[in-house]
């Protein structure tokens, strides 16, 4: 992993290059993947419950492996690791998040809660932080990070399982999430959906929406961007939801999605601006 690392610490700063608008983003994504890394090695077991005799049966039936709004385990590991996390919003806008800080070291705000609330839209809006509107988006961004090392290992257990299920569902199958960006893979051009929660890629069908299911190919397209054929953008105008995906066809190094996602935001702002979601 380490390589993997070094690898894609130099794709962030051939993108910073020619994406200088991006700089800031760049530096906190750098960041944080040094981190990731760090907690990767102190994460050696499976820290998630799962009755394995049920894992067919969750797939066929369309249930992702982990319900974050129900299980317990030991949310330690990932309560340090957002704690190390929030150094890097710290030291961009002093004082933000030291109040925030406190509430969590001495628990007056539960970590549990704060994880299960992200999983659930109607009790995130509970989640409410005081804290100015870009140290949110960060403390957003922190709380879905803290699991991915421990998800990452998960996903590493049972994703052999998983590409054997044949699961076709258009959100994660370890935890649920929905996806942001994808891969076109392969000579054949087959769809990859990725989730940013777990770090795993999952194949679904090119002709589908993965948000409403849709497979009306009059109401299902795409977007490109002049010069930049390597991405597009899947549209459904059905839901009016995209996904972005990014053409990995060639010999190139391991496309790194989570680097691509900050690479490609200005494919969001167009998307936004035609209308999706």
């Amino acid at each position: 992993m380490a390589e993997v690392l070094v690898d894609t610490l130099k794709t962030i700063e051939k993108y910073r290059a020619t994406n200088p608008h991006y700089d800031e983003l760049f530096d906190i994504l750098s960041e944080i993947l040094i981190l990731r890394e760090e907690h990767r090695q102190t994460t050696e077991r499976i820290i998630f419950p799962l009755e394995e005799k049920l894992i067919n049966k969750k797939l066929s039936g369309g249930f992702p492996l982990l319900d974050f709004t129900t299980i317990n385990f030991d949310y330690a590991p990932a309560r340090d690791y957002f704690l190390h996390l929030l150094e890097i919003a710290e030291k961009r806008m002093p004082g933000e998040t030291k109040e925030f800080v406190r509430q969590i070291r001495e628990g007056e705000l539960d970590f549990a809660d704060v994880i299960r609330n992200s999983f659930d839209p109607i009790s995130e809006e509970e989640f409410t932080p005081d804290v100015d509107e870009c140290t949110f988006d960060l403390i957003e961004l922190f709380v879905e990070e803290s699991l991915r090392p421990a998800l990452e290992r998960f996903a590493e257990q049972y994703g052999d399982i998983i590409a054997r299920s044949g699961w076709s569902e258009g959100y994660c199958p370890v935890c649920g999430k929905e996806p942001k960006i994808g891969e076109i893979k392969g000579d054949e051009e087959q769809r990859y959906l990725f989730c940013n929660q777990c770090g795993l890629e999952w194949n679904y069908s090119r002709t589908k929406c993965p948000f409403c299911g849709n497979e009306e190919q009059q109401s299902l397209a795409y977007f490109t961007v002049e010069g930049e054929e390597r991405y597009r953008v899947d549209v459904c105008n059905v839901c009016k939801r995209y996904v972005k995906m990014v053409y990995s066809t060639g010999s190139e190094n391991l496309t790194n999605l989570d680097v691509e996602d900050i690479a490609t935001l200005h494919l969001d702002m167009l998307a936004a601006e035609e209308g999706y979601e």
